[in-house]
């Protein structure tokens, strides 16, 4: 096993006799040096992991040393010690990228405590840094996180229908991005220098929907006290893009398909036709064919809708995108970035996530909470550390000589674990969706998907 190397920098030999025994028995590799000329002699000539050095020594004292080796090799960890502390030296010694600060006298468990964390933290660093080489160079495409296959077809198809001015459909699960990708696909298009108006269709209540998206003239119903342009006018030039498209009502569907088809609107209350060159994208995470068979949602809009369809994949089925998304989360909430272990980064791989991108969201930003500084599995939920215990690489699998086909395989076990947990819980369905790490409404559209739905819960 490679010894952790320490670099104690210090101009009295006692305090550099006193630290480097100190350490050796803790099973450290410690080199010494006597100013901060010959420290960074060592440092070139040698892989240093963690530096203590005093702050007063003759010629350049410990906060140049500290400048001149984050110059040079930044992930070198620094730990600086005076017996003339003061608070604006602390400041600047942390401003300059000093793990910590110590003043003398310092009691032994002290010091001890302070460089196993400094050397956790440059190992945790390292490999995350590791992980994120592993994943590729490249984080995304147009504010979306991801470098598997599946986001390279996703990103891929984004670039295509950005050339053009077609319709598209996006649908997926909650949490996958469905507005991300609508916006990456207004910023590759010529309308990118115009508004991007987003609407939550389930969001505004049925008697408001109207006056939203199309407008209303003075006194066209109670409150109406002036005319208002409604959504589609606002975005004149540019795209709408009209987020669970599936909520809106059956007369709201008609007079959405009258704009697609003519460009053009009335406001409510007005007999006046406006012109509007508006590019439409749309998102579900409702499957609208369903919709359009229980008569729901008009099957001439749906086609006008899906001329392109664009499907953003759920977390679970590009788990190796995780590590890359769970450092851009850690940066977004903290600033500067984190350490996050590798245990932690397990669990989550082997965790289902039925919420998707947003539900990691949550969890990272929940995380930082208790630490700002790392996730550890500790930091993350229950349902999560359970699932790297429940996650086994290790399973064993036959294949027979025949083959086999893996969609048809994969589908029946999935099967049987949904019937397994409707067995265990009773019937209970919600009790079941927790046992299986699912949300309810994953569940209840797993059981429909196979026609194992039943009464209940």
């Amino acid at each position: 096993m490679v010894k952790d190397r320490i670099l104690v920098v210090d101009d009295e030999l006692s305090m550099r006799e006193f630290i480097s025994i100190l350490l050796e028995r803790e099973g450290y590799e410690v080199l010494t040096a006597a100013d901060a000329v010959t420290a960074l002699s060592r440092l070139n000539a040698s892989d240093i992991d963690l530096v203590i050095s005093d702050v007063q020594m003759p010629g350049l004292n410990g906060l140049e040393l500290l400048a001149r080796i984050k110059e040079t090799t930044p992930e070198t960890a620094v730990l600086l010690i005076t017996a003339y502390s003061t608070a604006e030296q602390a400041v600047e010694a942390m401003k300059l990228g000093a793990y910590d600060y110590l003043s003398k006298p310092f009691k032994v468990d002290e010091i001890k405590i302070l460089v196993h964390n400094a050397l956790e933290k440059r190992q945790l660093k390292r490999e995350n840094k590791q992980l994120r080489e592993k994943a590729g160079v490249c984080e995304g495409y147009g504010g979306i996180v991801g470098t598997s296959q599946r986001m390279k077809e996703v990103f891929n198809l984004i670039r295509k229908v950005s050339e053009s001015q077609s319709t598209v459909l996006i649908s997926g699960e909650s949490g996958t991005g469905k507005e991300l990708a609508a916006r990456a696909i207004h910023e590759g298009s010529s309308r990118k220098n115009k508004p991007f108006v987003a609407v939550n269709c389930g969001a505004i209540p049925e008697n408001l929907i109207e006056s939203e998206l199309f407008g209303h003239v003075k006194g066209a119903f109670t409150g109406a006290v002036g005319e208002r342009a409604g959504l589609f006018e606002q975005a004149n030039g540019g795209t709408v893009f009209l987020d669970e498209i599936g909520e809106l009502p059956l007369s709201m569907q008609t007079r959405l398909l009258r704009v697609i088809q003519e460009r053009e609107l009335r406001r409510v209350g007005s007999s006046v036709t406006k012109k509007v060159n508006i590019r439409l994208l749309a998102a579900s995470n409702r499957d609208i064919e369903i919709q359009v068979k229980e008569g729901s949602f008009r099957e001439d809009l749906y086609y006008r809708i899906n001329v392109v369809q664009l499907v953003m994949p759920p977390l679970r089925e590009r788990a190796e995108d995780i590590p890359l998304l769970v450092e851009h989360l850690v940066r977004k909430h903290t600033g500067t970035g984190g350490i996050v272990t590798s245990e932690a980064l397990k669990a989550m791989m082997a965790y289902t996530f039925p919420g998707n991108v947003r539900e990691l969201e949550n969890i990272i930003e929940r995380s930082l909470v208790f630490d700002r500084e790392r996730i550890t599995l500790d930091s993350l939920p229950q349902q999560i550390r359970g699932a790297i215990r429940r996650f086994d690489l290790n399973t064993s699998v036959d294949i027979p000589d025949e083959g086999i086909e893996l969609e048809p395989a994969l589908e029946n076990i999935e099967k049987q674990y949904l019937l397994k947990a409707l067995e265990k819980t009773g019937g209970s369905k919600t009790r079941a969706a927790e046992l299986l790490g699912m949300t309810f409404r994953s569940y209840r559209y797993k059981l429909s998907k196979f026609g194992l739905a039943t009464d209940g819960d």
